[in-house]
């Protein structure tokens, strides 16, 4: 029976085990810390986003880097397999707007004891406080015929070298023989996924132990940085207006040059520092580097042309001539945010509706049009949801997910160079990624 090592007990690392479990293999899950599923529990807000519910064909629309790579994982375990692959391990979901799929029960823990029990009943050895080390790993020479190289590693085309010995040409560099702990014990395995994570929320384990062990087999990390992360701002109302959240309005993101980077609709979230909620998480993951030092531009009625716009703002004003533009600003936008644009548009809060002169007006429609924000900086992987960057994908075998440089060893999860948006799209990745290589590492 082949033995296959998961380093990590993470969404990846538990799916990998299942996977290569239900391929017949004895798995050995390592954890490093004292309970499976850390990171698992706090996504969502605890409610554990577990995938979306879109159509197969638009998955890959949200993943911002690697997107065909990835193609290979979603077809062996879609979105939709996924939800009856959960519903099978006795976790009822739902799916709610944006098509964002959940537990019934909205408790992340629900879906961390459905991959516990489908462990369980699969006979994966569960090791939690089992650190690794590093990879145990031999120079590998390949069995396969084919070219050959010279006893010094120079290619020969099958022709002895000066010394007149020959080797069969190496597909590989290395060969993994199993795990190294940090209390020097060494475990032997046929094959070892690594599925430790990325640098998000370092609390919950993720400190990059698996992009060491990758750098290691000779393995190239891409650049790595914090993503679907709030956004910092110079402007003090942030600070002002934190824990108001808007729905439906339009965010535009430029760069210190002016160029546009993205736009989106839909939520946004100011925060003490700065902004955060869906509109801006998918910023940082689409456009990342380029926003420090850029804009922001909020339009908060981008259901309304220009003319209806002033046209709204005309109707208001008669309506409400008596009352004082700091009460009469709340029937369009949320009071405290109103007073906000009011001082932008330099209207004096006392200033009566029936007084507002024309060019006034105009600059309220341009405040509510595109309220800017000056852009400083991106949060902390204290707080990303994910890690833009990893193993640099053109090295990983992406319908095996087996390393092109060690044989026998497999990339799952977040440590790869993969991300998406927000939505449940990385809990995919992390599904996707788990039982692909499982299933290979099992099987090969």
């Amino acid at each position: 029976m082949k033995h296959v090592i998961v380093i990590g007990g993470g969404a990846a690392g538990m799916m990998a085990a299942i996977g290569a479990a239900g391929e017949g293999a004895r798995v050995t899950l390592l954890e490093k810390n004292e309970k499976l599923g850390k990171k698992i529990y706090i996504t969502g807000k605890g409610r554990c986003n577990l995938t979306n519910a879109c159509d197969v064909s638009e998955f890959p629309e949200h993943v911002v880097s690697n997107p065909r790579f990835f193609l290979s994982a979603l077809h062996g375990l879609t979105n939709r397999e996924t939800i009856e692959l959960f519903e099978s391990f006795g976790l009822p979901t739902k799916t709610e707007r944006g098509k964002r799929v959940f537990p019934v029960s909205d408790k992340s823990s629900d879906v961390i004891r459905a991959l516990e029990r489908e462990c369980r009943r699969l006979g994966v050895s569960v090791h939690l406080h089992a650190e690794v080390a590093s990879l145990w790993t031999e120079e590998y020479v390949s069995e396969e015929p084919g070219n050959e190289v010279t006893a010094d590693g120079n290619a020969s085309g099958g022709r002895a070298g000066k010394s007149g010995k020959t080797k069969k040409k190496a597909e590989f560099i290395f060969r993994v023989k199993g795990v190294v702990l940090t209390d020097g014990a060494k475990l032997a395995a046929d094959a070892v996924i690594v599925a430790t994570g990325g640098l998000s929320y370092p609390s919950t384990g993720s400190t990059g132990d698996g992009y060491r062990m990758a750098k290691a087999c000779g393995h190239t990390v891409t650049k790595l940085r914090p993503s679907l992360v709030s956004l910092t701002a110079e402007d003090a109302c942030c600070g002002e207006l934190s824990g108001l959240s808007l729905r439906n309005v339009g965010v535009r993101f430029y760069g210190a040059d002016g160029r546009l980077l993205t736009e989106d609709f839909g939520e946004l979230l100011f925060t003490h520092k700065g902004i955060s909620g869906p509109t801006v998480l998918t910023a940082t993951a689409v456009a990342g580097d380029a926003l420090p030092g850029g804009t922001a531009v909020i339009d908060l009625k981008s259901g309304l042309t220009d003319e209806q716009l002033d046209a709204r703002l005309v109707r208001e004003l008669e309506a409400g001539h008596a009352k004082q533009m700091g009460n009469l600003i709340g029937v369009l936008v949320p009071a405290a945010l109103g007073l906000e644009l009011l001082k932008r548009a330099g209207i004096p809060e006392e200033c009566k509706g029936g007084s507002v002169t024309k060019e006034q007006r105009q600059r309220l429609a341009k405040e509510l049009r595109a309220m800017t924000l000056r852009i400083t900086g991106l949060g902390g992987y204290n707080e990303a949801v994910v890690t833009r960057g990893g193993v640099q994908t053109k090295e990983v075998n992406p319908s095996t997910l087996e390393s092109r440089l060690t044989k026998g060893l497999y990339f799952a999860g977040e440590v790869l160079d993969l991300d998406a948006t927000t939505g449940g799209f990385n809990l995919q990745i992390a599904w996707s990624t788990g039982m692909l290589a499982g299933r290979k590492a099992a099987q090969e």
